[in-house]
């Protein structure tokens, strides 16, 4: 597996950004929400990933970067059970929207519930019993 977050997986296009927020789609496991729309990108990358955090619930940048960071590494370490589900090329962007302050643990816990949910509205192959497993523990 390949547990990297390159440059090219960033999403950074105003356009495509502009295109998640008008004819994207969302999936929500409290307290993420991942909107998503179905696409190919100007590169050729399979998937494309932003993360944001609110103004609103965090007034310092301090912990919106924290949360920021947590939800790149949740991506970083279970962005397999996308790649591997996944036939077509999506745009996602992942959200944290509460002002509660989730350990990595639980953000984790819940990142893996979230993409196993898309996986079973959107992904075409079947999930592997693995990813059930780490999500009981």
């Amino acid at each position: 597996m390949n547990f990297t977050y390159p440059k090219k997986e960033k999403l950074k296009s105003k356009i495509t950004i502009g295109l998640l927020f008008t004819e994207g789609k969302s999936v929500s496991k409290y307290p993420l929400r991942l909107v998503y729309h179905c696409g190919p990108s100007s590169d050729g990358q399979q998937i494309k990933m932003g993360v944001s955090v609110s103004k609103r619930n965090f007034k310092k940048a301090v912990d919106r970067n924290y949360f920021k960071r947590v939800l790149r590494e949740t991506y970083r370490l279970n962005k397999h059970i996308l790649t591997d589900n996944l036939d077509q090329p999506y745009s996602f962007m992942f959200f944290y929207q509460t002002k509660d302050r989730l350990s990595y643990e639980e953000i984790n816990i819940k990142t893996i519930q979230l993409f196993e949910k898309f996986i079973a509205q959107n992904g075409k192959k079947e999930q592997t019993e693995t990813n059930s497993d780490l999500v009981k523990e």
